[in-house]
């Protein structure tokens, strides 16, 4: 089958690799739509999310949708022309942290499309049955991929734990700063600050919620009557998103990181977050939210669709890799269909 192998730094390339097997408990998935996700552009930066590392090749693709095979979809008891969203983070299930309830934290987990594990941009991908997610065929296979990025930004509203009427700041207009904005509405927040500095990424944040949008977290105080966000939610890929969220938000106010920063490393004077006494939390992942994330999109509460804004085949694998990277044309989330 073809597949898109990350063979080095910005080096893809689309080739024929072993059709996979699936083991027990496993089913085959028919990939129909698979996202450029934040932490993929770290791979193909860097190698991975811990900063430059060496890369062995594997198959890039964690937010993906698809069919099952008739075989496997008759072993399940599933219609072979179902749609399906996968959860892409297998948890052991046995550790103390699984039986916590913190399956994301799980530290013998096994992340589809995150060396060494192969993940979609391939034509076909096998997947543990209890990881398929069975959705609504009018949400279509590209938002039915995005509901891994809903599930990241569910998972980080869940800590961020919103109050009604305060005002919130995200840093960061990306795919999952959007569905936050979206989602810090939804929670009834009274003025939401979207900060990033690509305009088409802050007109659309407007459009999806946010009440005021700005280039700077400097600008945050001037729409906050100078006292800064009660919550701040960042959403970046910058090794200063942590200090900008400090620096956006009040005294005595909360953050979420969610964002992965480049190299691995974090930028931040201790005196700011010191001396406002912030509470600070660290978001990984999801647990178990896939059905409120179909829930959301099928309803209409959450919009999926403007954030996939540029479609690729999979031998265009690499210009899609390159263009997200570079943040060119209006580009949200590429799309891959295998």
């Amino acid at each position: 089958m073809r597949a898109a192998v990350l063979h080095d730094i910005r080096d893809i390339r689309v080739t024929d690799i072993p059709m996979p097997a699936p083991g027990a408990n496993e089913v085959v998935v028919r990939v129909k739509a698979v996202g450029v996700c934040g932490s993929d552009l770290h791979s193909y930066l860097e190698g991975g999310t811990t900063g430059p590392t060496r890369i062995k090749p594997f198959v890039l693709g964690h937010e993906f949708s698809g069919t099952l095979t008739p075989e496997s979809a008759r072993r399940v008891g599933l219609p072979a022309e179902a749609l399906v969203a996968v959860d892409p983070s297998i948890s052991c299930g046995r550790c103390e942290w699984c039986h916590r309830g913190h399956t994301n934290l799980c530290p013998n987990v096994r992340f589809l499309g995150y060396a060494p594990n192969n993940g979609a941009m391939a034509e076909f991908i096998c997947v543990p049955t209890s990881a398929v997610h069975v959705v609504p065929d009018s949400l279509g296979p590209a938002a039915a991929a995005i509901l891994e990025t809903l599930g990241v930004a569910i998972h980080a509203m869940d800590l961020a734990r919103p109050r009604l009427m305060e005002t919130v700041s995200v840093l960061g207009c990306g795919p999952v700063g959007l569905l936050l904005i979206q989602l810090a509405r939804l929670a009834g927040a009274g003025k939401i600050v979207a900060v990033d500095p690509v305009k088409e990424r802050t007109e659309l944040a407007c459009e999806l919620g946010a009440e005021v949008a700005c280039a700077s977290c400097d600008e945050v105080a001037s729409y906050t009557d100078g006292r800064g966000a009660d919550l701040v939610i960042e959403a970046t890929d910058s090794s200063h998103g942590f200090e900008h969220a400090a620096r956006s938000a009040r005294i005595g106010g909360r953050l979420v990181i969610v964002g992965i920063p480049e190299n691995n490393q974090y930028v931040l004077s201790g005196a700011e977050s010191r001396r406002k006494g912030l509470s600070i939390k660290f978001s990984r992942r999801m647990p178990e939210v896939y059905p409120r994330a179909i829930g959301l999109a099928q309803s209409g509460r959450i919009k999926l669709a403007p954030l996939a804004t540029h479609r690729f085949s999979l031998d265009q694998t690499a210009a899609a890799f390159e263009q997200q990277s570079a943040r060119r044309d209006g580009i949200i989330k590429a799309i891959i269909y295998p």
